[in-house]
């Protein structure tokens, strides 16, 4: 393998083992140490949903693209069930590390009682196995110790000590039989953060001050994220179940706070009445929707993109909502700011669709630019009008009252001034009372909400594109796949074929687009139904010649799109 900064090392690691084992703690701490060294160290998870036992998996990709691997370079297995389970996917002249012997060419490593004899207790053998993948990789003990120094640092003398002498211990036990050259160390310097690490600073960033959830996997690190950080000034409750949530968001929302939920789809099952109850009343909300496996309760700690539909879909009734999925993340503190701004402005509901694998993987930027802006909200100034309405509509696709883009009324939040602000889930007039007017106010109001549709549908961006003009076939992708599609693109097109990519990372409304005539169009989303060929073919009667489907509860990556390319149908 080359060493060059010039060219990408791409080194694949899998630390594999039972629920329970520390096979997280095992992987942050080699994240962190390949980080320190000047590596970026994209991070993923797969583990069952269960507390103890089965085979779980940490995945590092070392120097290579922000997206999932399958073949694995070096598997760092803790026991013999994970090693046996895992072995398929390592590459031939791979390197495989266990906690007990197995076939010829594999280095055992007997974490466990080495931990225990020189130690005093098996707690050590993580540490064992982290000085064992370090010496594969060739990273110097010292930065590894470095590492554990700020990993442990509230620990006492003597704790410290043990886990330094067993994390040498491990690194002199493997020294020598890794087929990898050493790496050598680099001046860079990576931000590293998931998705549902990114959205509570951007949504802090975006002006949010409330936030109210029900824990819901794998929701849940959202709430936990804001509520580990008071300096993000944003006041979070865990509310008694989905439906308090959504409606403590409104109610906040309503008066005058940015507020937002996170949920999963059987919480976001439980809020849909409340989302159109947010579209009645026009009050911005913010829903945070973390995708997994269904129906019912599913595969909790898996992934998927088995909810756009029903998130484009929700609630009863016609009215304007915004979807957005971002595809990292960096993308999901960008769609969150973007989520705020577009609540606020059109007064609608803004679903961003995350999934298990945006929530627990962990990306690597060299570079992670935020854009100065004016968080200023959208309220009217109570001293334009001595009479109010809330729901003036419109005239001439100005509202009598100044406001624009069209369907969209000056709103108040009550306090602002010593205007009344009325709001009502019934039909009303302008003024927020219920209405009976079936002839005319009716049919206003139904006409003011919609009339918001073509105002959203000018924000909403277009998807990104890539070698369109160039390409005979286009692989065509939502949200968090992007990595993996752009991947298999390039690694298509290294292999003479002409493939390019469009990706949609905002999808609802859907935004005026023109797909290029000629083009054989195959689109890959986790899913089993191919939901977003459905939409693009209702929408836009896009003629799809194939898909590629993976509903397995894992991701989508570059070898499963390659492998699936051929045969979509």
């Amino acid at each position: 393998m080359a060493n060059s900064e010039d060219r990408k090392l791409d080194i694949s690691i899998l630390v594999a083992g039972a629920a329970g084992e520390g096979i997280q703690t095992i992987g942050g701490i080699a994240a962190r140490t390949i980080l320190a060294h000047g590596y970026p160290a994209f991070a993923s998870q797969e583990f069952e949903s269960r507390i103890r036992g089965g085979s779980s998996g940490y995945r590092l990709r070392v120097d290579g693209v922000n997206a999932p691997k399958e073949e694995v370079d070096i598997l760092l297995a803790l026991n013999s069930e994970a090693r046996d389970h895992y072995r398929k996917g390592v590459r031939d002249g791979g390197l495989i590390i266990s906690n007990a012997d197995g076939e010829t060419g594999e280095v055992a490593v007997p974490f466990k009682e080495i931990a225990k004899e020189s130690f005093g207790s098996e707690i050590y053998a993580n540490t064992l196995a982290v000085g064992s993948l370090c010496a594969a990789l060739g990273i110097p003990l010292e930065t590894l110790s470095t590492t554990l120094r700020q990993t442990f640092g509230k620990a006492d003398e003597a704790v410290m000590k043990a886990n330094l002498a067993a994390a040498g211990a491990g690194y002199e036990k493997m020294g020598g039989h890794s087929p990898l050259s050493p790496l050598p160390a680099r001046k860079l310097r990576h931000t590293h953060l998931s998705a549902h690490e990114a959205i509570p600073l951007a949504a802090s960033y975006a002006g949010c001050r409330f936030m109210a959830a029900y824990p819901m996997s794998p929701s849940t690190g959202i709430i936990t994220a804001f509520s580990r950080d008071e300096g993000l000034g944003v006041f979070v409750e865990q509310a008694e179940d989905e439906i308090g949530a959504v409606n403590m968001a409104i109610g906040a929302s309503y008066a005058g706070a940015r507020a937002m939920t996170a949920t999963s789809g059987g919480g976001f099952a439980l809020m849909v009445e409340s989302i159109s109850l947010a579209g009645m009343t026009e009050t911005p909300l913010v829903i945070v929707l973390a995708q997994r496996p269904g129906p019912a309760t599913g595969l909790p700690t898996r992934t998927a993109q088995e909810d756009l539909l029903f998130a484009i879909n929700a609630g009863h009734g016609e009215f304007p909502k915004a979807v957005l999925a971002p595809a990292d993340a960096k993308d999901a503190f960008a769609k969150t700011v973007k989520a705020f701004d577009l609540a606020e402005r059109y007064q609608v509901p803004v679903i961003v669709l995350t999934d298990q694998y945006l929530a627990d993987s962990r990306f690597s930027y060299t570079e992670f630019p935020i854009a100065d802006r004016n968080a200023n909200h959208d309220f009217a100034d109570p001293a334009a009008f001595s009479e109010y309405h809330r729901y003036a509509l419109a005239q001439d696709g100005v509202s009598p009252l100044g406001v624009s883009p069209l369907g969209v009324s000056p709103r108040l939040y009550p306090g602002q001034s010593a205007h009344l602000v009325c709001a009502d889930s019934d039909e009303h007039d302008e003024d927020g009372h219920i209405t009976e007017d079936l002839a005319t106010m009716r049919p206003a109001m139904v006409a003011k909400r919609l009339a918001k549709l073509e105002s959203l549908r000018r924000s909403i961006a277009p998807p990104d594109a890539s070698h369109i003009d160039d390409s005979d076939e286009v692989i065509i992708g939502w949200g968090s796949t992007r990595g993996a599609i752009n991947e298999a693109a390039e690694k298509m097109r290294a292999q003479g074929h002409r493939v390019g990519t469009i990706h949609f990372t905002e999808l609802w409304p859907l935004p005026e687009y023109t797909f290029p005539e000629g083009k054989r169009y195959i689109i890959a989303e986790g899913n089993a139904t191919g939901q977003l060929a459905r939409l693009l073919m209702s929408e836009y009667g896009l003629r799809v010649a194939g898909t590629i489907r993976r509903s397995d509860g894992l991701p989508l990556t570059a070898e499963y799109i390659e492998g699936g390319f051929d045969d979509a149908s």
